[in-house]
């Protein structure tokens, strides 16, 4: 995401989550011209608070006590719905990058609205992987119309990586198959039989150190298209998150978002 203007005012913010990203977070906040208000973490030593997983009430009442004016979540994804769900009443502008919780998210939704809190969920927040998204849905929509390709998606991350497939290849695929009418059906398991042509397969490889590969496969018996997007480090992934976070507290108060609401990282692209 672009950094022109995020500038413009410092935020006191705290981290929710201060494993390996929320470490990354803190310094890319502080990089920015921001200040961290407070880490809070269920097992990180080095956390300025610590927690039980599943206390929603002494975190909520953490945050408060921290005097932040906005909130980044980069926890685990057994954590991040009962934490969203502990933040959103404080009314703060709340960004989360955890993922794993999609079958929370309609009862999130109806809480937002319900208590007056705002949050932006993305599976990433690069600026590189957003574009990406964009790109696939138009090359998805363009080469629907030609029989004679197939599609699939590949992903590759570290070996510490918790979830799988990944939120970002979850995202490519739902991206596929509202453009792509022959697909409608998403396979994340190893296939050991012929899929079927409605089917759209996810696979995923943990590996290492890799901080996040996707590749979208266009495959005919004449040739084939790939596109990949290859994250260098997490780096861009927190950087995007700190940005966001800027950005939905000026929309905010500009009023060009409304509170009460779910948003996703394209309404403040």
């Amino acid at each position: 995401m672009n950094e022109r203007n995020d500038k413009e005012r410092s935020m006191n913010i705290a981290i929710v989550g201060y494993g390996k990203m929320g470490h990354m977070v803190e310094a890319a906040a502080k990089s920015l011209g921001h200040a961290v208000a407070s880490t809070i973490d269920t097992r990180a030593e080095d956390a300025t608070v610590r927690i039980t997983e599943g206390d929603g009430a002494t975190l909520a009442d953490a945050v408060r006590r921290s005097g932040a004016d906005g909130v980044i979540e980069f926890s685990h994804p057994s954590a991040a719905a009962g934490n969203v769900r502990a933040l959103l009443p404080l009314r703060l502008p709340l960004v989360v990058g955890t993922t794993g919780w999609k079958a929370e998210e309609a009862g999130i939704r109806a809480l937002a609205a319900a208590s007056g809190g705002t949050a932006v969920r993305s599976a990433n927040f690069s600026l590189g992987v957003n574009l990406f998204y964009r790109i696939v849905s138009e090359a998805a929509r363009i080469v629907s119309a030609f029989d004679e390709y197939d599609c699939a998606v590949w992903e590759v991350h570290h070996n510490q990586k918790a979830d799988s497939p990944s939120g970002t290849a979850m995202e490519i695929a739902h991206r596929i198959l509202a453009e792509d009418g022959r697909k409608t059906a998403l396979v994340t398991s190893a296939v050991t039989r012929k899929p079927e042509p409605h089917e759209l397969h996810v696979s995923s490889t943990r590996i290492g150190s890799v901080p996040g590969t996707h590749t979208v496969f266009f495959d005919s018996g004449a040739d084939t298209i790939e596109m990949t997007h290859r994250a260098r480090s997490r780096e861009g992934f927190a950087r995007g998150a700190v940005h966001a976070l800027a950005r939905l507290s000026r929309a905010l108060e500009a009023g060009t978002l409304k509170p009460g609401a779910l948003y996703g990282a394209e309404d403040i692209l």
